[in-house]
């Protein structure tokens, strides 16, 4: 099949790449030329495991090729799926203008029918409004269809995602698009993996309910990790019992500094206020954020509890992007604690195994700052080392190394990435959350 991706986002790039991947045609349209230039090499800007291989693969396979020719994009596919950018105001309300804007291009140059799928998250009954756009300035005789397919990836984990997904969710209003979406999808369903068809307005909501659900099980065991602090219980513990009801399940169970990324915080604050145009009000997602957005000054205070004063003291800083396998800092927890730390006068030797460069878009650099070459360069001459994101390098880092590097062998860690009784045997001062 021929598709048409616009936007070479993080949901475009792995959506094209992947339909390339399984013997489609793909064309996608990214309209920065430094970014279209990097595209055309194999290369993908951002970091995903996996992703530039299979970027290369299909560029070399003719499979998949990037442009900013709009009038040829849409021309190329008869499935357009829309992965422009949906950025939120302080509100909570999504800004729809790119969604519109490529509605409006696909109804003046569109000459033939055109499935216009909805791929980025958008709030409910987006549809109507494409739908409505599409109509006012479509060409006489040229029919359209309107749907929805949300995504489901995981950064650090995409590619997997969209391979071996866990369902697939297409919303559709008529059978033109359902068989369309069936023979796209067949590879998929011949191995097994579910294909949940549902009207329009269902799939734009299965999204944002998911992704707050999901958030909303995050912001529970921190808040249980909180009096698990309280009454000298562990919190990975009262997870481990909790997840083994099948009605619960342990994933998303995992105390600590709390949600980030692109994703959660984003989808919670858009779905209350979705629910708030409706007449609904949404108190416990609200309530979900503000638990959420509480983990960050907390560790704060907890550090402040452990070394008394910041000021004059040399702190390592394992971690910067918001969750391992990825390059994003979006929302990270890293961005308000390296802020609060620089601020009380620490020196920070930081390091993140690839979310540096991105981190230092965000944060302004500063004379107590410096970003070093690899983990253990960060700990020289450090009064404690504190865990923001847990990467397996940190994991399976040598103790005895980073006992022998810092001043004192304090760690105050983030993601309970340790055992406490391992810590102490070896000697340390461990702290963590919720144990």
């Amino acid at each position: 099949m021929k598709i048409t991706v616009i936007g070479a986002g993080y949901v475009g790039l792995v959506s094209a790449a992947c339909f390339a991947e399984i013997g489609n045609e793909v064309m996608c349209v990214e309209k920065i030329s430094s970014k279209l230039d990097t595209l055309k090499k194999g290369e993908s800007p951002i970091y995903e495991p996996g992703l530039s291989e299979v970027l290369k693969r299909n560029i070399s396979e003719n499979r998949i090729t990037f442009t900013d020719n709009m009038d040829d994009a849409i021309h190329f596919g008869e499935a357009i799926f829309l992965c422009v950018g949906t950025p939120q105001s302080e509100t909570g309300k999504a800004d729809l203008s790119q969604v519109e804007e490529a509605a409006r291009q696909i109804a003046q140059m569109a000459t033939s029918y055109k499935l216009v799928i909805e791929k980025s998250t958008v709030p409910v009954n987006t549809n109507k409004w494409v739908k409505r756009t599409l109509e006012r300035y479509a060409k006489d005789g040229v029919d359209f269809d309107v749907a929805s397919n949300p995504e489901f990836l995981r950064e650090g984990s995409a590619l997997e995602d969209f391979m071996k997904p866990d369902r697939i969710v297409v919303g559709v209003e008529s059978e033109r698009a359902e068989k369309i979406f069936r023979e796209l999808y067949k590879p998929f369903t011949d191995q097994g993996y579910p294909l949940l068809v549902t009207n329009t307005a269902a799939a734009e909501l299965i999204k944002h309910a998911s992704n707050s659900f999901l958030a909303l099980k995050i912001s529970y065991i921190n808040m249980v990790s909180d009096l698990c602090e309280k009454v000298g219980a562990d919190v990975e513990l009262v997870a481990e019992g909790m997840g083994l009801d099948k009605r619960i399940g342990r994933q998303f169970l995992n105390a600590g500094l709390g949600y980030g990324g692109s994703c959660f915080p984003k989808d919670v604050k858009a779905f209350v206020k979705i629910a708030e145009e409706n007449g609904l009000d949404f108190a416990l997602l609200r309530e979900t954020d503000c638990l959420n957005e509480e983990r960050r000054p907390k560790f704060i205070e907890k550090i402040e509890e452990i070394l008394w004063i910041n000021k004059n003291k040399t702190i390592a800083v394992w971690g910067l992007a918001f969750k391992p396998n990825t390059d994003d800092v979006r929302e990270a927890p890293a961005i308000d604690i390296v802020n609060a730390l620089s601020d009380s006068g620490a020196t920070l030797n930081m390091y993140d195994p690839k979310a540096t460069e991105t981190f230092k878009t965000v944060v302004p650099e500063a004379d107590n700052m410096s970003y070093c070459a690899n983990a253990y360069e960060a700990l020289e001459g450090a009064d404690a080392l504190i865990v923001l994101t847990e990467w397996e390098e940190f994991k399976e880092a040598d103790l005895a190394k980073v006992k022998s590097m810092l001043k004192l062998p304090i760690i105050i860690d983030g993601r309970n990435l340790y055992d406490p009784k391992e810590m102490k045997k070896q000697g340390f001062e461990y702290y963590c959350m919720g144990r």
